[in-house]
């Protein structure tokens, strides 16, 4: 093992290459030359309600309420979310809109505190017996606290330390691999016996891991020299390795130290692994301790417009204005205003925003020391930037993926692996800011997934509402048909006693053959209705009319008036033939007399009319077994397995009944082929051409306006859900509406004229 490839340590622990990185100049010395300083109690602060990633907090004070420094004045809303706590006391003066410190420079909702001057503390829950906590409730004091990732993230911390799967390293984040910042370097030469005690408290509620490593850069000699000797006789292992920007990427200081990858689109956990930052580490111990949430943070502050550089300990929500005057900003010498790093950082155009829970950084930069960048040339296809790449991505294919707006081949080319550490813009001799195209990307992605995901949810509420209020009606036609069956049922047993009655002394009346001939007669004007009311029907929907839903349900009472008309006719046919074969009357009251009868008739029945029978009382028992397997399949019922089981039976038998009578009764002449399709639709046609001749103008354009209403709407829902899933045809569907919009405009003219 070489020097290079060894940890420079108390114990030896082997360093793995990672891809790619770049070197720029450090300008540390700038800040780190003197101690840690406090800054002033801000005159007033603003707290955003999101300070972190995930749901932004929720205010749970009011404006004119007294507040005390450390006072919880916004509650985390959901998991992955953080308390925001009063920075100082006071009284709130404002809960509005103010601009945040954002890249957008967009505003966001704020809690304004006045200070009065006095910092008068809430009662603090100190607990010196810390260590004999449970792991729930070291967890739970982290999440109170407010505790987020210091190291720029801003992710909750609680949320990592709730890793299900196991974990195997626990890393402590000291890098600070990026020019210009020093807040950790401070941090750690100031209080690394509290930084090592936070470090065991994170690995005891992780389960005390094997692997328990603070690692940074050889550019801290002092604080490396505080934390070995503060780690001394503990699990915790201080290591430092050779700078490489950007090695304090978390994904990238895994693999430093663990020679791990991170897989892409996964999360350190899935392989073994939580990183916190040095200043995660303090804050999680300060609070366990001493109870103390997350009020303030050790923040950089340098820059050459400055009369004095230095690291200082601000409180959050101090106005970035009153830090940069307590270090003798000269304001007509800042050229640029930076909150971060000079290479992940952005530009404040604003010097009112607050200072936040992950501001680590706030460069106040001369012309001479960042001069404006040069207008970016064109791509000459080098290929510095795949070199520089420590996630191994093809920034240059990327580049021209998000100036074309391809976002698909973006995300295949995995984007959302770059961790937005501007090493590709640093080499680029064109002075193409390629990052700058990587954010906006993932910012229209991000925004088209949470359209997607609105779209989605409004369709399956609607879907939703179709199935409700189709299962409704469903309901209420089966408790109608319920009705009517059981109407029928009881009409036919009262008929049928009176047959019996009538039958006792008399022959069967003559005019049964009257009755089943009328029967025939009402069945075949129930035919003819039943087909004209489908021909409607189906006229309706080829002409996309407004009285689609009437005429089915016209189609439908007339599909019900014709199944009425073929029972009755089946039942008289069926009496008719019983009281023919009945040889002598029988007694009304003598139940044994009639299924002899009865059965006498069947025996005499010819084999054909037994086929017959058994045809027709196998539909029939068919008929009621499917009404009653769609009610129970509306309703949801256990019985739909049984139900089917018997459905498929009756099938079976109802076919082999049809072979046997089919074999029997010869087969009936083929019928007369189907109408063409073409001959179909000149019939249509021609009916169509005959109502509206009978139509004066008014009432042809009322038509016309109603046809193209109706085509109009259904032309603008299409276009709608295209455009909510990015169709291909939105275009087509457009000029579509545009030009039933231009027919429709028309028609109403021509109608207003007529009216007048």
């Amino acid at each position: 093992m070489t020097a290079s490839n060894r940890a420079v340590s108390g114990q030896e622990r082997q360093i793995f290459p990672i891809p790619g990185g770049v070197h720029p100049p450090q300008n540390k010395a700038q800040s780190n030359a003197t101690p840690l300083t406090t800054a002033p109690l801000p005159s007033r602060v603003y707290l955003p309600l999101n300070q972190h990633l995930g749901a932004p907090a929720q205010a749970i004070v009011a404006v004119g309420e007294k507040v005390l420094t450390g006072q919880v004045v916004a509650a985390a809303k959901g998991v992955v979310s953080a308390n925001v706590h009063a920075s100082i006391s006071g009284v709130v003066s404002a809960i509005e809109d103010r601009t945040l410190p954002h890249p957008s420079g967009m505003s966001g909702p704020c809690i304004v505190i006045e200070s009065d001057g006095a910092d008068t503390w809430v009662d603090l829950p100190e607990n010196p017996q810390y260590e004999a906590l449970a792991t729930a409730d070291l967890i739970d004091i982290v999440r109170q606290a407010g505790v987020v990732g210091l190291g720029g993230a801003g992710f909750p911390t609680a949320v990592k330390l709730g890793a299900k799967s196991p974990i195997e390293h626990l890393i402590i984040n000291g890098t600070e691999c990026e020019p210009y910042i020093t807040a950790d370097d401070l941090l750690m030469r100031t209080y690394p016996d509290e930084i090592i005690k936070g470090t065991l408290l994170l690995a005891k509620v992780l389960g005390n891991p094997a692997d328990v490593v603070i690692g940074m850069e050889d550019n801290k000699p002092e604080a490396f020299a505080a934390l070995q000797k503060a780690a001394q006789g503990t699990a915790v292992q201080v290591v430092r390795f050779p700078g490489q920007y950007p090695s304090g990427g978390e994904k990238q200081l895994i693999q430093r130290l663990t020679g791990k990858e991170v897989p892409s689109g996964g999360l350190p956990a899935n392989v073994g692994c939580v990183v916190q930052n040095v200043g995660t580490a303090y804050a999680a111990y300060r609070a366990a301790r001493f109870g103390e949430p997350l009020l303030s943070r050790v923040t950089t502050v340098v820059g050459e417009a400055l009369a004095q550089s230095a690291n200082v300990e601000v409180r959050l929500g101090t106005p970035v204005a009153e830090l940069l005057a307590h270090f003798g900003a000269k304001e007509k010498r800042i050229s640029r205003l930076i909150m971060g790093g000079p290479m992940m950082g952005f530009a404040l155009n604003n010097v009112d925003v607050p200072v936040v829970k992950t501001t680590n950084c706030i460069i106040a930069a001369t012309q001479q020391e960042m001069p404006p960048a040069p207008p970016a040339q064109a791509c000459i296809r080098c290929g510095l930037c795949a070199e520089a790449c420590p996630a191994s991505l093809l920034p240059q294919q990327m580049y021209w993926y998000a100036r074309a707006e391809e976002y698909e081949k973006l995300e295949a080319h995995n984007l959302f692996d770059c961790i937005e550490c501007g090493a590709c813009s640093y080499v680029c001799p064109s002075r193409i800011p390629l990052v700058q195209y990587y954010r906006s990307a993932k910012g229209e992605i991000r925004q088209q997934r949470e359209d997607k995901i609105r779209a989605d949810r409004s369709r399956q509420r609607f879907e939703f509402r179709q199935a409700r209020l189709a299962k409704a009606e469903a309901e209420k036609e089966a408790k109608r048909l319920a009705r009517q069956q059981a109407a029928a049922k009881a009409k036919a047993k009262q008929a049928e006693a009176a047959t019996l009655t009538q039958a006792v002394a008399k022959p069967a009346p003559a005019n049964d053959a009257d009755q089943v001939a009328k029967l025939e007669r009402a069945l075949a004007s129930a035919q003819t209705r039943f087909n004209t009311a489908q021909a409607k029907h189906q006229a309706a929907l080829d002409e996309n009319s407004e009285r689609v839903d009437q005429l089915a349900a016209a189609l439908k009472q007339a599909q019900l008036k014709l199944s009425e008309a073929q029972q009755k006719l089946q039942q008289a046919q069926a009496e008719h033939q019983q009281t023919n074969a009945a040889a002598t009357p029988m007694p009304a009251d003598d139940p044994v007399a009639a299924a002899i009868a009865k059965a006498q008739a069947k025996h005499d029945m010819t084999p054909a009319q037994k086929a017959q029978a058994d045809v027709e009382s196998l539909q029939k028992r068919l008929t009621k077994a499917q009404e009653k397997l769609q009610a129970a399949q509306a309703e949801g019922s256990d019985k739909v397995p049984a139900l089917q089981m018997g459905v498929d039976k009756l099938s079976a038998k109802l076919e082999q009944a049809q072979r046997d009578l089919a074999q029997i009764v010869p087969e009936p002449p083929a019928a007369p082929p189907a109408q063409d399709p073409a001959q179909a639709a000149i019939e249509r046609a021609k009916a169509k051409a005959q109502a509206a001749a009978s139509m004066s103008p008014q009432e042809k354009l009322a038509n016309q306006v109603t046809s193209l209403q109706t085509r109009l709407a259904k032309a603008q829902a299409k276009l709608a859900e295209a455009q909510a899933n990015n169709a291909d045809n939105q275009d087509a569907l457009a000029l579509g509406v545009s030009k039933l919009q231009d027919k429709l405009s028309q028609a109403q003219a021509e109608l207003g004229a007529l009216q007048e």
